[in-house]
């Protein structure tokens, strides 16, 4: 599988490092990426990780704009200036910088969740608010399409 899927909470370690878990290394190696690439996700207390294409997925929608309007700066602000590489050490770990402190609000552990061509790193209590957050949006949206099915039924 080159997807990365599924949660772990890991903690920090005295260095601030932290393990990235095994199943995320294997997306990586399998993907051929050298080095990750970090951006503070824009919405939520997150980091946003993936190899290299995450980068030039955004650098590839920043092309299609005017380089003249506001938009295309403010792009580039947020993929370049909120962005940072990460390396991974020899045992997988990556360092739990102040740049990822500050926006996640990540302490003594983080959470990694998968989200299929990228991983996201939380602190974990957020994370644990956001995910009922989602399946109370997605509740209801299922609860909607019921509805609205059932009603055109009638």
């Amino acid at each position: 599988m080159d997807r990365f899927l599924s949660s772990a909470i890991n903690r920090i370690d005295a260095k601030g490092r932290v393990s990235v878990p095994g199943h995320f290394r294997s997306v990586v190696q399998k993907r051929g990426f050298g080095e990750l690439y970090g951006l503070r996700a824009l919405d939520v207390p997150a980091m946003d990780v993936g190899g290299t294409d995450l980068l030039e997925r955004y650098e590839s929608r920043m092309a299609n704009e005017d380089p003249f309007l506001q938009t295309a700066d403010d792009m580039s602000f947020f993929v370049h200036g909120d962005g940072a590489f990460m390396k991974l050490d020899q045992d997988g770990r990556i360092t739990v910088s102040d740049f990822i402190r500050e926006h996640t609000g990540i302490t003594t552990e983080v959470a990694f969740v998968g989200r299929g061509l990228f991983f996201q790193m939380w602190e974990p209590e957020r994370l644990k608010a956001h995910g009922a957050q989602v399946r109370e949006r997605l509740l209801k949206l299922r609860q909607r399409a019921s509805g609205a099915a059932a009603g055109s039924t009638e």
